[in-house]
């Protein structure tokens, strides 16, 4: 299974899960990421984030990150739902879910997946803070974290 949804309503880690493993005996690994939205960042508090994306564009983005760690390490399957619109703190925004039949590959394709998605991925993201509304800019660190995976 390798599947992409972009989405506005929320989604259950339990039912994910038992799809992406599906009664596959080889799966031996399920590694999962949530990310969630927070109600402080940079220093303001944050009442909603609200999340912008390009239909069509974003979920083949998606697509071809899947496809690329698919072919680096030896998956069963590869999940990503990815939540658009408004949301609020505390809510679910992505889900990165990997199974393969070893740990190791599982854990490298599903921080793979994140880092990608958190540079690559066309999303924007724009907060609610006392001060106003603002765009969440790309960070430092996102990026360095995805040069790791550099090919040679």
């Amino acid at each position: 299974m390798k599947e992409v949804r972009v989405q506005t309503e929320d989604f259950d880690l339990t039912t994910e899960v038992a799809r992406l493993r599906a009664d596959n005996p080889r799966v031996g690994a399920v590694v999962t990421f949530v990310g969630a939205v927070r109600d402080m960042n940079e220093g303001a508090s944050v009442a909603e984030m609200e999340l912008e994306h390009y239909p069509g564009m974003t979920e083949q983005s998606l697509q071809k990150i899947v496809e690329e760690a698919c072919a680096r390490w030896p998956l069963s399957g590869a999940l990503v739902i990815h939540r658009v619109g408004p949301l609020k703190p505390m809510e679910q925004i992505v889900l990165v879910a990997v199974s393969s039949a070893h740990r190791g590959e599982a854990f490298a394709a599903c921080e793979f997946i994140i880092d990608y998605l958190k540079t690559d991925a066309p999303f924007w993201k724009k907060e609610q803070t006392p001060e106003g509304a603002r765009w969440v800019d790309a960070r430092v660190s996102d990026e360095a974290a995805m040069a790791k995976w550099a090919k040679a």
